[in-house]
């Protein structure tokens, strides 16, 4: 048995893949959004945007955005996109907590972008997993003024070839997503058994 506390933390993040989302500006340009929230149920996927993101606004006008899933080594070309935004100028808030405003954040963090292929916004080439998506709604729930509920569909999925299993599968072993654990990167740890439900 184990002992526990009561405390407060200030944030809940307590370990989710890194999302780079990319979605188009209004001049057709594709803007990044690293974001800790989000989760995946069948087809949809289903992110935690905070308002005043540019990603956010970007997806209340133009409906589509790839769900680009960094692996564990570029936790340093994430973080380059951390201070960031694609919002100009940018507001008052978000300079308090240190962010500029950047027009091109494909070459500010090192990244090639790559053509989609039924999507507007341009995929990050560098991410071994990348999901076409549309939304189908954009939820602001009463109960918090701080972010917006995005439920997105995937329509299309790349996979690195080095993770693929077979046209049904990606090997999990081969596979080690960036993950976020309380405002700290880390990788995958070692395999520790599979559920009964898995094909592989």
């Amino acid at each position: 048995m184990t002992s526990h506390t009561t405390i407060q933390p200030k944030i809940l993040y307590y370990g989710t893949p890194v999302v780079l989302l990319t979605t188009e500006n209004e001049d057709g340009t594709t803007n990044i959004s690293p974001i800790s929230s989000s989760w995946a149920l069948g087809n949809f996927v289903i992110l935690g945007l905070g308002f005043g993101s540019h990603g956010l606004e970007n997806l209340r006008q133009r409906q589509e955005c790839v769900i680009n899933l960094p692996d564990a080594s570029m936790w340093q070309q994430v973080e380059a996109l951390a201070p960031l935004t694609g919002r100009n100028p940018v507001p008052t808030y978000k300079q308090e907590l240190g962010f500029r405003y950047e027009a091109n954040k494909f070459q500010a963090a090192n990244l090639t972008p790559v053509d989609s292929d039924i999507v507007r916004p341009k995929r990050v080439g560098e991410c071994q997993l990348q999901l076409e998506a549309v939304v189908r709604t954009i939820r602001f729930p009463e109960y918090a003024d701080m972010f917006a509920i995005v439920e997105t569909e995937v329509r299309c999925v790349h996979a690195d070839k080095q993770i693929v299993q077979s046209a049904h599968h990606v090997n999990p072993q081969a596979w080690n997503p960036l993950i976020y654990n309380f405002r700290h990167y880390f990788s995958l740890g070692d395999q520790l058994g599979k559920t009964y439900r898995s094909e592989t």
